[in-house]
């Protein structure tokens, strides 16, 4: 965020010419929803926001109580570096209000700021930085075809994309969201781009417009870009590894200098809520049919839930501590896939962890064994439990969820595990390639 007040953003856009802001916000989904407003608007819309019919729009309201009002937060206010007609267009995220003034439940950044509060009454500023992964493709249409053959950190003429990769991070600069560093990752034409750690709104508004650039670049240079879990067979999916920390003031409070795996008592307490709440959670944190195709074992997703220092096939990782480097002290929850609700993800993520603070579970063990080359036996007897298998188990598990209900509010609880179930009936009721493949010929 730029911290711009309204008076800020009123100057700005005159300086600059702005024609068109665009008003951005989501579906529970976590689908970007926008509507444009022109510059003559600007003043009113800050001070009373913009209605609109929210009806349809999945997870609001139903069509008798359509009226909502789009507020523009002028923190997020951006230029954007594309132009309308060679007409300068800006950009601002939205806080959903009913006609009343009061937050809209069904809002996910009203979701996400709630459970924030939750943190910041128990003194925490809760930071995020996500590594998204995702595929260049040829084009949209028909079975994905990738760029390239390259693998883990490959270079020209394997990468064929990082051009692509650069004009992204250098937009993704321009429009003040900070790039650490951008590579190939293993499976043929996937890439990634990771951010520098933020507080968790600024970076859940971060993640929407990364996804925007990264398929806005994508289009204009005639390729496709898919945040999709598992677009392909027999290759490593998508995730979106997210790194996490809770910080009191300047100070990281994962951080202890004296414990033999530098994490104080508070993070042992947040890893566990992670832990013990990760089958609830991750419905939320994997909510398509498609991201559970990319949660099995052999292809670096996590499987099991086990938490270990080096090991990246447990679902929580410890990067390694590097004297001087108490800042960086963090938490790596290997899980989430990059196609999922940012702002509802983090919130999930924090009120597990935060649950086991308030609660102080006690933290097992960590795992340093390869968890996937165990037997059921083994893993049984360590107490290593499975993340859901599929949509309709995490369904189940989530249905159930007190603490999943609570961080996410009735409203957007119920709606999101009615549109779950919906998808699981559509793709349970439909014929795969892979039945015709196996079937069609000789049955």
């Amino acid at each position: 965020m730029f911290d711009y007040t309204k008076k800020d953003v009123l100057k700005i856009a005159k300086e600059r010419k702005v024609r068109f802001i665009r008003l951005w916000f989501t579906d529970i989904l976590g689908f970007l929803k926008s509507f444009s407003i022109t510059v003559r608007e600007l003043e009113g819309a800050l001070e009373d926001g913009m209605g609109f019919d929210g009806s349809s729009i999945l997870g609001f309201v139903r069509i008798d109580e359509s009226d909502m009002v789009a507020m523009p937060d002028p923190k997020t206010f951006r230029i954007l570096p594309w132009k309308a007609n060679d007409h300068v267009v800006a950009a601002m995220f939205c806080d959903i209000l009913e006609p009343d003034g009061k937050p809209h439940q069904g809002d996910p950044r009203w979701v996400l700021k709630k459970n924030l509060e939750r943190a910041a009454k128990m003194g925490y500023t809760f930071n995020v930085g996500p590594e998204l992964e995702y595929f260049y493709f040829k084009n949209s249409s028909g079975k994905p075809e990738p760029l390239d053959s390259g693998g883990y950190f490959d270079l020209t003429p394997l990468d064929v994309a990082s051009d692509l990769r650069k004009q992204t991070a250098v937009i993704l600069e321009e429009l003040g969201i900070p790039v650490e560093y951008t590579h190939h990752e293993v499976a043929p034409s996937q890439h990634e781009i990771d951010l520098k750690y933020q507080d968790a709104l600024t970076m859940a508004d971060s993640t929407m417009i990364y996804r925007l650039v990264v398929k806005e670049v994508a289009l204009k240079n005639g390729v496709y870009a898919s945040f999709m879990p598992k677009p392909i067979f027999g290759v490593n999916g998508s995730g979106m590894h997210t790194h996490q920390s809770l910080f009191k003031g300047n100070k990281n409070a994962f951080f202890d200098p004296k414990d033999k795996y530098h994490l104080s008592p508070i993070a042992k307490y947040y890893i566990a809520g992670l832990m013990k709440h990760a089958r609830e959670i991750t419905l939320i944190t994997n909510q398509w049919v498609n991201s559970y195709k990319r949660l099995v074992p052999g292809y670096e997703a996590p499987v099991y839930i086990s938490w270990a220092l080096r090991n990246r096939s447990d679902l929580i990782r410890i990067p390694v501590y590097k004297p001087g480097k108490e800042l960086s002290t963090r938490v790596e929850y290997r899980s989430p896939d990059p196609a999922c609700n940012p702002y509802l993800a983090f919130a999930v993520m924090l009120a597990a962890g935060l649950e086991g603070i308030e609660k102080k579970y006690p933290l097992k063990d960590p795992v340093e064994r390869n968890v996937y080359e165990m037997d059921e036996e083994e893993r049984k007897r360590l107490g290593i439990e499975s993340l859901p298998e599929d949509l309709y188990e995490a369904i189940q598990i989530t249905e159930r969820s007190e603490l999943v209900r609570r961080a996410l509010g009735d409203h957007v609880f119920y709606k999101f595990i009615e549109n779950k179930k919906m998808e699981w009936e559509r793709y349970r009721a439909r014929v795969t390639d892979y039945e015709l493949d196996q079937y069609f010929s000789i049955l």
